[in-house]
């Protein structure tokens, strides 16, 4: 793999961890046969109120997120790689008023942790080194039966089958040192109420730029639509008053895996190459979203490059 290749790949890396769960499986470049890249990252997501249905925010019920993942991707081909991680995440309710879940887990204040997700994917790409279109899968499953009631929590612990396509060029022709890379992705999201569909859909777009052979610049846009899911109304009364379609116990306490969280966000990354590691950071915060929660998360990790066979 080229050296504008790995800070696009790690560049690309640190864009998707904003909002992939699998962030090497979002990319359209894969790695050539024999080639495998160890990824360490940690992410810290700051969430700083809730978005209702009309957008009307509510800086109430803030929480905190740190994660660690570990992700390995393999080249078995040229073109096919194969992709496996788990994250290990913190969370933490850092509101000053009392929790909106009144949940031990919340009211205490204090940090939970646990393994959220195995992920595993495969990927195809089809192109060159100066452009690829690549299909996708991917699963997702809980590692064990983690708690999701609360905002002090690891996850939702809900099984997903994902399906998508990820494209990049780099503008050899235009810009040399210029690339841009979108994706699109959707995802197939275990029911946690039979009655209740929230499959979503999520897209990015990502522009790059190196200034120098070593570094890699980019400005990246993501976003999430819920196909179905309940709302939650708001203050306002548009579309209906609080609590909106969270109009009985069961599912006011799993609100946090049936809301329809429809949002964008936008932001950036950079990547540096240093011999046979690549490290790489971004930052990226919620600008639109509806009966999702509001803030901005901060993502830095290296990636290991090793090659098992020629």
């Amino acid at each position: 793999m080229s050296r504008k290749l790995r800070l696009l790949f790690a560049v690309a890396i640190a864009a998707a961890l904003a909002s992939a769960p699998a962030p090497v499986a979002a990319q359209a470049f894969t790695p050539p046969r024999g080639l495998g890249a160890v990824t360490l990252a940690w992410q810290y997501v700051d969430n700083t109120g809730h978005r209702f249905s009309d957008g009307f925010l509510l800086a109430r019920g803030q929480s905190v997120t740190q994660s660690a993942l570990v992700e390995l991707d393999y080249g078995v081909t040229d073109r096919l790689s194969a992709t496996a991680g788990i994250p290990y995440v913190f969370a933490r309710y850092t509101g000053a008023m009392p929790p909106p879940s009144g949940l031990p887990v919340d009211a205490c204040g204090c940090w939970h942790s646990s393994f959220q997700d195995f992920s595993l994917a495969a990927r195809y790409r089809l192109g060159h080194e100066s452009w690829a279109v690549t299909p996708v899968v991917r699963y997702l499953r809980p590692s064990h039966d983690y708690a999701y009631k609360g905002e002090a929590v690891v996850g939702r612990n809900l099984q997903e089958a994902q399906v998508g396509v990820s494209a990049g060029a780099r503008l050899t022709g235009l810009l040399p040192r210029a690339s841009v890379q979108a994706g699109y992705t959707y995802s197939f999201v275990e029911k946690p109420l039979a009655d209740v569909p929230i499959d979503r859909s999520i897209g990015f777009v990502q522009l790059g730029y190196a200034p120098t052979p070593r570094l890699y610049v980019s400005a990246v846009g993501n976003g999430q639509r819920t196909h179905g899911g309940l709302r939650v109304g708001s203050p306002t009364g548009h579309p209906f008053p609080v609590p909106g379609e969270l109009n009985t116990a069961e599912r006011f306490a799993q609100r946090d895996r049936l809301l329809r969280a429809n949002y964008l966000q936008v932001g950036g990354g950079l990547a540096y190459a240093a011999g046979a590691v690549d490290v790489f950071a971004s930052f990226a915060k919620y600008v639109w979203g509806r009966n999702a929660h509001n803030g901005q998360d901060y993502n830095v990790g290296a990636t290991w490059y090793f090659r098992l066979s020629k």
